[in-house]
């Protein structure tokens, strides 16, 4: 028998649906599942990914990108590239096992869902190749982390941190539970594979692979590397289902960007900001974070949205603004509240990174300078214990992160605004103007219990730092502090007091 060639067979078979008999196509597509919304239910049919790929061939790559993977990472165990690496550097790679390997468990289950409940047989063709491709990330993640676990306990969250009750992975399910499980799969398709794919998980992977080879981690690189190849194919099944959508419904197609756009953002100024700006040693920084953002998101993401007529999302100026500051306001909050954290922050403000941080943000200095001064006041005064806290930071009820992102005012001031609403007796509060928007429109969030809420309710016992740390499952062993204060405070020793009272460093926490 003459085998046919791979074009003259793939067609029919990337596309099998069939016609129901015994039940109508509602039964088995119901709308609170598969979303199509005002889209007729025959434009489906014109569904099409741009990346065909046939079992076969998906084995076969992806055995020799395992192969590769592993190879590497099974040469460099019997080297001590591991313990050469600086400090801030290993905290980077922290927050991305813990912060990540679950996060691509729950992306098996949106592909999941898309192979089930998609609306094209193409597309849930794509998506049974998009769940085996998750399902790798999670392994491959998991496998990498748990490796340096007898080295250093805190590495025990790559498999940890989404079953505790800490802040971070608080903030976290809050984003992809609402990104992943619960959307329907035409919400999801924008949501995932376009806006958080397309978009956001280029500049995770591929700005922290840069940043990963110049601190000699090459591990990593490697691993994120190889993880990054899968997601420029699954991450397609975005662009066919925003062209249909866009036809027939482009009011909806604008907002499930916008609010999965200013989500991802949020998050990302959380997690990787800090990583790059400061974690990263000095001589090793590729770029800061805004210039990634600018060539990843703005000069990338936008023209694509854009290429299908959508506009800018319409908080893009808060966004734009908040380039220069989040991640800053981010970055001190996790340090000042570093024993809630499973990695070890570095605070990164010794004068020559001052220099650079004020090279890249002119108003760094204005905002933030006066406020590291004091913390370095008191460590100099052999006073640590006023940079610890005694409180939890005010949460966000939309992004579950802390409210420290300051603005300017008319009169050049810079200050932390609270953005609160009232909503059935109820009093919440936003870090942005944006997050308060959202969360007016969907309402999604109302029985969300931020850890504030938990607290506040009497949910953690006993009331205070302890009970808290307790609740998180924070021990001893894993609680995060500064990795060298001395490398970042030697440059001030001896000078001066700044003029602001040591004793007030805990009660300034803009």
């Amino acid at each position: 028998m003459t085998l046919l060639k791979r074009e003259e067979w793939q067609h029919f078979v990337r596309d099998v649906d069939w016609t129901f008999r015994y039940v109508d196509d509602e039964a088995v597509f119901p709308e609170w599942h598969s979303g199509t919304g005002k889209v007729p239910r025959e434009a489906w049919l014109s569904w099409e990914e741009n990346y065909k790929v046939t079992y076969p061939e998906y084995v076969a790559t992806q055995r020799e990108k395992e192969a590769s993977a592993y190879a590497v990472k099974a040469a460099l165990q019997r080297s001590t590239a591991f313990d050469n690496l600086d400090e801030g550097w290993k905290s980077s790679t922290k927050m991305h096992f813990g912060g990540v390997a679950l996060v691509e468990y729950a992306a098996v289950l949106g592909e999941l869902k898309m192979a089930r409940f998609g609306l094209n047989g193409a597309w849930r063709n794509m998506a049974t190749f998009g769940q085996l491709d998750e399902l790798r990330h999670a392994q491959i993640t998991t496998f990498f982390g748990h490796e340096f676990v007898g080295k250093d306990p805190q590495y025990d969250w790559t498999q940890k941190t989404f079953h505790t009750n800490d802040w971070v992975p608080i903030a976290l399910r809050n984003l992809f539970d609402n990104m992943m499980i619960s959307p329907n799969v035409v919400d999801l398709a924008i949501e995932l594979p376009f806006t958080f794919e397309t978009g956001f998980t280029n500049l995770q992977f591929v700005a922290l692979s840069a940043d990963a080879l110049e601190s000699g981690d090459v591990n990593f690189a490697n691993m994120i590397s190889s993880i990054q190849t899968d997601e420029a194919r699954h991450s397609q099944q975005g662009g066919p289902t925003m062209e249909i959508l866009v036809e027939h419904d482009p009011v909806r197609a604008q907002w499930v960007i916008d609010r999965s756009f200013w989500g991802s953002a949020r998050a990302f100024a959380a997690l990787t900001g800090p990583a790059m700006d400061y974690y990263t040693p000095l001589e090793h920084r590729k770029q800061s974070y805004r210039e990634f953002m600018e060539e990843w998101i703005i000069d990338q993401f936008i023209h694509t949205i854009e290429d299908y007529g959508l506009k800018k999302p319409w908080f893009w100026d808060e966004f734009m603004r908040g380039l220069d500051t989040w991640h800053h306001g981010l970055h001190m909050g996790l340090w000042y509240w570093r024993p809630t954290l499973w990695w070890r922050p570095k605070a990164g403000v010794s004068k020559d990174e001052r220099e650079w941080l004020q090279e890249k943000y002119p108003n760094w200095e204005k905002v933030y300078g006066g406020k590291w001064d004091t913390m370095i006041d008191n460590i100099n005064a052999n006073n640590v214990e006023a940079t610890l806290p005694e409180t939890l930071p005010w949460l966000c009820s939309m992004c579950h992160l802390p409210a420290c992102n300051a603005t300017q005012s008319r009169d050049g001031t810079w200050r932390v605004r609270d953005w609160s609403l009232s909503y059935g007796g109820k009093t919440y509060h936003f870090c942005t103007n944006a997050c308060r928007q959202i969360w007016w429109k969907d309402r999604d969030n109302v029985n969300h219990e931020t850890l504030i809420d938990r607290f506040l309710a009497g949910q953690i016992q006993p009331m205070d730092v302890g009970g808290i740390l307790n609740y998180m499952g924070m021990t001893p062993d894993v609680m995060g502090d500064d990795p060298d204060y001395a490398a970042w405070t030697k440059d001030y020793t001896g000078r001066p007091a700044t003029g602001l009272a040591l004793s007030t460093a805990k009660g300034d926490q803009s």
